[in-house]
């Protein structure tokens, strides 16, 4: 705080000697309670919003969801589900606008933001997180890379020889909202460390499933389509290095890359994860500047409100602070995790419900035993729900013994093989991998099959598995 900044209150002269102390700031013992009842809105409203902020809400809707699409596409109005994803839809003006499926626009367009947030999850892993440093990136991206090869070794020794060889990379994907929506409600018998490391991996695995889309599921490339999606790259680098922290210019040019890509041959989803990759994530001020800079606005707010506290909200010089305080606090923001909070609701309550409505709905076969016994649904199946597991435990076992790695704190290896079950819920990449790998028919309504069935028992068996762990000393 500046040393000529007044203060005038007992609660700023506490804030201020808090932090010349750098004591932590207990808010709720220094700023007298609001005593006025909260609106009928707020009170209405609370359960759903405690519902949106859990972390195994995600994964409820999504199953919500997935049962609703298999349910109606085996229903008396089946045709009514199908006939509704396959409805053109024209964005832009006449002449001049793209006309696709619903279908596709999901797939190709909402599944765009999914993955800039994946994007956004990885980049932030990789500068502070779990991926920051070999250390401690050695066990997830070992339990990853076995996660995905040895699952991909399963399906390809049961479907040899098959045209479903084509779909390997299948069952190399795990469905993060799923598994840590699991975890979560095994509360403590899941330790931290071992959330951490199950989302650690799942990161590591979208990077993973990034890399198969884009090297072995692309169709034929066009070079001038991909040029210009190199100018537009060069573009958004351009963007962050000059310090432009504004969302709305990224956006613009992420959608111009996004057409790029789709003209291009390369999957477009492609082009949200390197949107991503070009967001900053750095703060313009120190956190130490944040509080410095906020006590001296709230000092000025509470100047401004002595005499008339009860006018702050209409009155010129009462505001101004507040806007100050806001523009400081944005300051004090990373881009990146800004848009990630802002983005977390819309992907999991919005943009992955709706694939997995327009995606999980197969039409049983009549005869079940022979659609069971398919080369994609068996390799599939067994890849996820035996591939992902031991391919998780062993390389994890690996890493440890070779002493590049420890086990998380508090974890055993009967919890590893539990976190490595989870692995197996491929659900919604497995989805999308697979719609890449067999287009439309029987074959794809095989595969769909198969990610039901290993996803559910996967989820079941790792479940069992974490539920025997012991719960948290804490």
């Amino acid at each position: 705080m500046h040393a000529d900044t007044p203060v005038t209150s007992p609660v700023l002269e506490r804030l201020a000697e808090a932090a010349s102390d750098g004591q932590p700031i207990d808010l709720p013992t220094i700023v007298p309670p609001d005593e006025r009842p909260e609106p009928l809105v707020e009170r209405v409203l609370a359960p759903f919003q405690q519902f949106m902020h859990a972390e195994a809400s995600g994964g409820l809707v999504l199953l919500f969801n997935a049962i609703l699409a298999l349910v109606w596409a085996n229903s008396p109005w089946s045709a009514s589900y199908h006939h509704l994803w396959e409805t053109k839809v024209t964005i832009g003006a006449p002449g001049f606008g793209l006309t696709e499926s619903l279908h596709h626009w999901i797939n190709d367009g909402l599944m765009a933001v999914f993955f800039f947030v994946v994007g956004l999850e990885i980049k932030r892993e990789v500068l502070v997180g779990e991926l920051a440093s070999v250390r401690q990136a050695a066990l997830p991206l070992f339990a990853a890379v076995g996660g995905m090869v040895v699952p991909a070794l399963v399906f390809s020794a049961l479907t040899l020889g098959t045209e479903a060889a084509r779909g390997w990379g299948v069952p190399m994907a795990t469905d993060i909202a799923f598994a840590l929506g699991i975890a979560a409600l095994l509360g403590s018998r899941v330790p931290t460390s071992l959330k951490v490391f199950l989302a650690a991996l799942a990161i590591v695995d979208d990077i993973g499933a990034v890399l198969v889309i884009a090297l072995f599921y692309t169709s034929s490339i066009q070079a001038m389509a991909l040029a210009v999606a190199a100018v537009v790259m060069v573009g958004l680098i351009g963007l962050n290095r000059a310090g432009v922290r504004t969302a709305i210019p990224y956006f613009v040019l992420g959608a111009i890359l996004w057409v790029a890509f789709l003209k291009s041959g390369v999957h477009a989803t492609i082009a949200g994860v390197l949107l991503a990759f070009t967001i900053p994530a750095s703060t313009r001020i120190s956190g130490q500047q944040f509080l410095h800079e906020s006590l001296s606005h709230i000092t000025a707010f509470d100047a401004a409100c002595e005499n008339d506290p009860a006018e702050f909200r209409t009155v010129q010089r009462h505001q101004e602070p507040i806007f100050a305080l806001e523009d400081t606090a944005q300051r004090a923001q990373s881009p990146l995790l800004r848009l990630e909070h802002k983005l977390h609701g819309v992907v999991a309550f919005g943009i992955m419900p709706i694939f997995a409505l327009a995606n999980a709905g197969v039409t049983l076969p009549s005869n079940i035993g022979a659609a069971i016994g398919d080369a994609a649904v068996l390799g599939i199946f067994f890849g996820l729900l035996i591939g992902k597991p031991l391919g998780i435990t062993l390389f994890s076992w690996l890493a440890v013994r070779l002493r590049l790695a420890d086990l998380p704190t508090g974890a055993t290896w009967h919890q590893v093989i539990g976190v490595g079950a989870l692995g197996g819920i491929g659900f919604t990449m497995a989805l999308f991998i697979a719609a890449l790998a067999f287009g439309e028919g029987a074959a794809l309504e095989s595969a769909k099959l198969g990610i039901l069935a290993g996803s559910l028992v996967a989820g079941i068996v790792g479940w069992l598995l974490l539920r025997r762990g012991t719960p948290d000393a804490s």
